[in-house]
């Protein structure tokens, strides 16, 4: 038996391929007999046939075409090159759209459940299951009418020569990432505002970090040892990372890999927003939830914003010095400073908060960080995060990697459909046993840096952070773990434009956590992408995936952590790509033809930058910090716009390369000393 052909079928009626190929279909030759499973197709005097296979998995079709006998059949390549050709004609792509909602005529869940019957099922299980798909359906729109109209985004941000007496110093927008920046400014002495669309404290994801980076927020002073371990939900012995395989070319099969200091340490969100907002509020910030923002106008002196209380319609205006925008992908502020570019990539992703999974399917003392149990479905890579939480409930998420593209924003409530149906295939269990604690979902976005200067962070008094300045991790997407591993110098130097009243563009532009090695790295997450409207082989984005992760399993750990907490360096990512080379030399044109030649170009220009960063850091990373550190007193109170220039430029030397805490990690502290969280 020969395999001549694997097919995708970007279909999840799988019932209608089985029907096509035995009702529809008409070969060319052969006489066709239907099997269960698809259809034979033999050929009279031949001692050989075609066995033509269907089977469903990750809520999509899959197709495998098998020679029976040594001999090939009669014009057997023209033959199976014209089924797939026909099966591409009658099952193209289809990307479907949530239906539009008169919220005053029916709920969600009757608008929602003729087309996602599973999401509404399971959504009615969380205990705010209506207000949550409501968030998610919400969230989607807004979504998808930013990537349909990049190029005529909605204008918020205007430019107006009033003067306002600013009331604050900041105003944040978002309540997520944003209150965590905020209070430690807060602590600094600065007057807080935070502005926030939902009720403070709610989230709609989990996060996950490790020791030593969540140190960052105790060294600034935020929190507490003893309140960190009051933070922690969860704490496992072991992650692991593995990416289907059953269909790779063996060169492209590859161990587990384990990290298990990566994304090891699961935070009780909710309990750390509620924290940050008291401890904002104790320095005198100040919290407006419900509150959803509308426009900013820019003067010489403040940013004006105007901004609409939500349970009451109730319209309020206020001035800060400077405006910061939290309010991650969906921010109408970050799609108009950059246009047409705003992201270049996304992670659609949900997932749940779950208890009750049966032990023997799943240790909590372990977590899955990046899984994959299939090959592409519809147009997709899907991807599995499980993470141990409090007692014995398990975090899911589900997502894949996405091209920004207007016909194929990414859906939510797609990926919520494939989330219940193929939960089970992922985790042996059945959903009705489980109980339903919290949905999780959002888009996490990513942008292809070429440079440190290619995206527009600011304008005059307002500046973006978090998922709005696109400060992530293009390998695991981590927006958290990325904001809180650069916030000492975000907060450093947002602390010296404010105090010299710099906060002009021109200067707000340089508060940005580029790297310039996880620049470089776009290109893997480039090529967990199916572009859109194409068809790959269905292993090929995993037969990257594991020709990649084979080698980092063969390598000291603190390599392979270094590389997945943004660390890395020039040799060592050089020297990785050449061996994955030699082992997989057709990976280079696997590259080429997912990426294409407009954005392998612009690649290399990321890797010059790179390169010349890596170069810049080994002249200068030992002594060019301390120098401008020694040169403070000389230069901030006479020259402050020379003082903060030197300032963030020897930021950018320390983080070009990922800045690796020197401090001891954080050790687990006794429990008996439990921070009071009101």
């Amino acid at each position: 038996m020969q395999e001549l052909s694997y097919l995708e079928i970007p279909t999840p009626n799988t019932d209608a391929v089985r029907h096509w190929l035995q009702s529809s279909y008409t070969s060319p030759s052969g006489q066709k007999v239907s099997t269960p499973s698809g259809c034979r197709l033999q050929f009279p005097g031949q001692s050989s046939e075609l066995a033509v296979v269907i089977w469903s998995l990750q809520r999509t079709t899959y197709l495998k075409v098998f020679r029976w006998g040594s001999a090939p059949v009669p014009q057997e390549k023209k033959l199976v090159k014209g089924l797939e050709q026909a099966l591409r004609s009658d099952f193209p792509y289809y990307y479907p759209k949530p239906p539009i909602i008169d919220f005053e005529q029916e709920s969600i869940f009757s608008a929602l459940v003729k087309d996602y019957p599973r999401t509404v099922q399971y959504f009615q299980r969380f205990p705010n299951g209506e207000y949550d798909l409501t968030r998610a359906y919400w969230w989607e729109q807004r979504w998808r009418e930013g990537v349909r109209h990049p190029k005529q985004p909605r204008q918020v941000v205007f430019s107006n020569p009033e003067t306002n007496t600013p009331e604050y110093d900041l105003v944040y927008l978002g309540g997520a990432l944003g209150v965590i920046h905020a209070a430690v400014m807060a602590r600094l002495g600065y007057r807080v505002l935070l502005i926030e669309r939902l009720p403070f404290g709610r989230m709609n994801r989990e996060w996950n970090i490790s020791r030593n980076e969540f140190a960052n927020l105790i060294d600034l002073g935020l929190f507490t040892p003893a309140e960190f371990e009051s933070l922690i939900a969860s704490e496992y012995v072991d992650g692991y990372h593995k990416f289907f395989d059953a269909n790779n070319p063996a060169q492209c099969k590859a161990p587990v890999l384990k990290t298990p200091t990566v994304l090891n340490i699961a935070i009780d969100s909710e309990r750390l927003l509620r924290l940050c907002g008291e401890k904002l509020r104790q320095s005198g910030g100040e919290i407006w939830d419900q509150t959803e923002f509308q426009r900013v106008d820019i003067g010489e002196t403040a940013a004006r914003v105007q901004a609409v209380h939500l349970p009451s319609g109730k319209e309020t205006t206020v001035a800060g010095r400077l405006l910061v925008d939290a309010m991650g992908t969906a921010s109408p502020i970050a799609w108009q400073l950059n246009g047409g570019r705003s992201f270049d990539s996304v992670c659609p992703t949900v997932g749940a908060v779950i208890s009750g999974l049966d032990r023997e399917v799943w240790d909590a003392r372990y977590g899955d960080v990046l899984n994959s149990h299939g090959d592409i479905s519809r147009g997709r890579q899907l991807i599995w995060e499980l993470f141990p939480g409090k007692g014995d409930e398990l975090t899911f998420y589900l997502f894949h990697y996405h091209q920004v593209h207007p016909d194929n924003p990414g859906s939510l409530l797609e990926m919520y459909e494939d989330f219940f149906t193929i939960l089970p295939e992922y985790r042996r269990c059945n959903l009705d046993d489980l109980n339903w604690i919290k949905p999780t979902f959002g888009y996490i976005p990513g942008h292809f840096s070429l440079d440190s200067s290619d995206r527009t962070i600011a304008f005059d008094r307002l500046i973006a952070i978090g998922d709005s300045a696109s400060l992530q991790s293009p390998l695991i997407f981590t927006g958290f773990g990325s904001l809180v591993r650069n916030l000492p110098r975000l907060t450093d130097l947002l602390d010296t434009a404010l105090k010299y009243d710099l906060l002009q563009s021109k200067h707000l532009n340089q508060i940005r956590a580029y790297q310039s090695n996880v620049a470089v790295t776009w290109l893997f997450s480039r090529g967990m992408m199916v572009p859109t409207g194409q068809h790959l082989p269905p292993e090929r984005v995993n037969s990257m995936l594991n020709t990649f992760f084979g080698i980092l399993e063969e390598e000291d750990s603190d390599v392979t952590e270094a590389f997945i907490k943004d660390r890395f360096g020039w040799l060592p990512l050089n020297r990785m790509a050449l061996k994955a080379a030699l082992i997989n030399p057709a990976l280079l044109l696997w590259i080429w033809v997912m990426v294409g030649s407009k954005d392998l170009i612009r690649w290399l220009s990321s890797y010059w930058s790179f390169t010349i960063d890596a170069f810049g850091n080994t002249l200068l990373r030992s002594w060019f910090p301390r120098m401008v550190r020694w040169l403070q007193p000389l230069l901030e109170g006479r020259f402050p716009q020379l003082w903060f220039s030197l300032l963030a430029r020897s930021y950018a030397v320390t983080y070009s390369l990922g800045q690796a805490r020197v401090e001891q990690v954080l050790q687990p502290q006794p429990k008996s000393e439990p921070a009071i969280i009101k």
